[in-house]
């Protein structure tokens, strides 16, 4: 019997080292240049105690992709919610959220069209809340953006161009209210300083003391 993990081999010629890492799905990720098969089980093996670890924390993770079974959860505002799917007959696929329970209507079963409107829902929750926020911080901070836009992404929770422009990711709404304040004074910061150095923490500091809480408890979540 084989103690070796699953995983994904992504060759790529210019590496000159073996990468291993998680994809969005949880699944381990073998990145390296063209090598042998048994280099990478060997490798593998002498990994396990990382990969095992790591592939506990990952499934300890909020927000984790849905898998639309009747014991799914959806975060919002850093609270747990159940998400019901409920069968019926009419055509339209619905998403309704009564503060409680999320409860999925459809007539039929498409995981496609599920994640469509949770997406949607985020959506239309980040475009509704944040921007008040991000309004009240720019003012007490006197960093103004020149634009704000969301975004579903699955690295980033928000970001500041080179002109000013913030976008929030879509999936900022799991989190709770703190971190994301937290990641609205963090992009705001950016406007005064493009980089992570000493001048930057210390201004995020100025205005959130509890800022390294903050990252920690964002370390809990996941895109």
């Amino acid at each position: 019997m084989s103690l070796l993990p699953t995983y994904i081999h992504i060759v790529k010629p210019k590496l000159k080292h073996i990468y291993l890492s998680f994809n969005d799905e949880g699944h381990l990720v073998v990145k390296s240049p063209k090598i042998s098969l048994a280099r990478i089980e060997k490798l593998l093996l002498q990994k396990a105690s990382w990969i095992n670890a790591s592939r506990k924390k990952l499934a300890q993770k909020k927000g984790k992709a849905l898998t639309f079974t009747q014991d799914s959860q959806l975060y919002f505002l850093g609270e747990s919610h159940p998400l019901e799917l409920i069968a019926y007959d009419k055509k339209r696929t619905k998403l309704l959220f009564d503060g409680d329970t999320f409860r999925l209507y459809y007539s039929q079963y498409d995981v496609n069209v599920f994640q469509k409107h949770i997406d949607t829902f985020y959506k239309n929750e980040a475009q509704a809340y944040i921007p008040t926020i991000v309004q009240q911080w720019a003012e007490t901070m006197q960093l103004t953006p020149s634009k704000i836009s969301f975004r579903k992404t699955k690295r980033q929770w928000g970001s500041c161009s080179s002109k000013n422009a913030l976008s929030f990711n879509t999936m900022t709404m799991k989190l709770p209210l703190d971190v994301i304040k937290y990641i609205i004074i963090h992009e705001l910061a950016h406007i005064q300083h493009k980089h992570h150095q000493k001048a930057f923490w210390a201004l995020v500091e100025q205005y959130l003391p509890t800022y390294k809480q903050c990252i920690q408890e964002l370390k809990n979540y996941t895109t």
